[in-house]
């Protein structure tokens, strides 16, 4: 099989199906970087010191991708409609592991893939759940989501990444699991700018969950199932992205706290913080349905520079009073 894209998450799930004796073609765009991974079987800028089973074959060539059973997309999303181009065609299952929405055009990442790949829904699946690659590595237990319209191919993908350490639930609510997976990356920004500013758990307690009441606010304008949000994908992979220092979108959130503008700080954490992009358009996204988010309009406005943290607090905290169920669910 293959992984496409050789960052940390793309490497973590190379290193985790490598663990099971598969074996996975891992495809970098970075010529020299990737002939010195498959010398050294090790990605020493993402993932230092994590051995790489001698099943994981490290490569900046395309053409064996066109025989793997199951292509999985670990690429930036801003990178994978161009990445997808590049790819030969093939039947297999695609599974997206990134987790956002393509900065450009505010889609949703498997309708980038139908468009870019010219395959049906049913041929794609979304992995997504509360998995920061270097815990994943380090074997330390966790679960997450095969999520597709298509439940034997949810089924083939769950069945593939279940491990030990590994557990994998399936759903069929594709565009809820995605935005879970987008949305909750701007909600640990904004619990890093919180901590950043010193801030309580009181506070950051109310910005989580307050997000997730905006996320399942969008999900459902989208199409989305509002139970999906509080499972892994939602409030499980929210929880784990806003406290962990392991997580590049909370540092991000308390480098601009500190006073940098994203920019700089994205420059020095040296990846992508896909909250960032995300933040942007989904604004516009949600402006466009005609959803309310304050809390991500806050964020996105802090991280743009159209607003301060004290004036976006303020506005937030002196919105008009509102009742805060929005949803009933069914009881069974």
């Amino acid at each position: 099989m293959a992984v496409v894209g050789a960052g940390s998450w793309g490497t973590a799930l190379a290193h985790l199906l490598g663990t099971k004796g598969i074996t996975v073609w891992l495809w970098g765009r970075n010529a020299q970087q990737m002939a010195h991974m498959a010398h050294t079987h090790q990605n020493q800028r993402y993932l230092p010191g994590v051995s790489l089973p001698d099943s994981v074959l490290p490569t900046n060539d395309l053409e064996p991708l066109g025989e793997c059973q199951v292509v999985v997309l670990a690429v930036p999303s801003g990178a994978l409609r161009t990445v997808m181009a590049l790819l030969p065609k093939t039947d297999a299952p695609y599974v997206i592991a990134t987790k956002g929405l393509e900065p450009k055009t505010g889609k949703l990442l498997t309708e980038v893939a139908q468009e870019t790949l010219g395959v049906g829904l049913e041929q794609i699946a979304v992995l997504s759940g509360p998995n920061l690659a270097v815990e994943l590595v380090r074997g330390i237990p966790t679960a997450t989501v095969a999520s597709s319209v298509a439940t034997p191919t949810a089924e083939r993908i769950q069945e593939l990444f279940m491990t030990p350490i590994l557990r994998v639930y399936t759903n069929d609510d594709v565009v809820g699991v995605e935005l879970g997976g987008a949305l909750k990356n701007v909600y640990a920004i904004g619990s890093g700018l919180s901590d950043g500013m010193g801030f309580g758990d009181n506070t950051k307690g109310t910005l989580l969950t307050r997000g997730l009441a905006e996320m399942m606010r969008f999900g459902v304008a989208m199409g989305a199932c509002p139970e999906t949000f509080i499972g892994l994908t939602g409030v499980g992979d929210l929880f784990a992205t806003a406290v962990s220092q392991l997580s590049r979108n909370y540092r991000l959130g308390r480098a601009v706290a500190a006073g940098k503008t994203a920019d700089v700080a994205l420059a020095e954490l040296g990846q992508v913080a896909e909250g960032y992009p995300t933040a942007l358009v989904a604004k516009q996204r949600a402006e466009v349905l005609g959803v309310e988010m304050p809390l991500l309009n806050a964020i996105a406005d802090i991280l743009s520079g159209a607003r301060g943290v004290q004036e976006a607090l303020h506005a937030l905290m002196t919105r008009p009073p509102k009742d805060e169920r929005e949803f009933r669910f069914i009881r069974r």
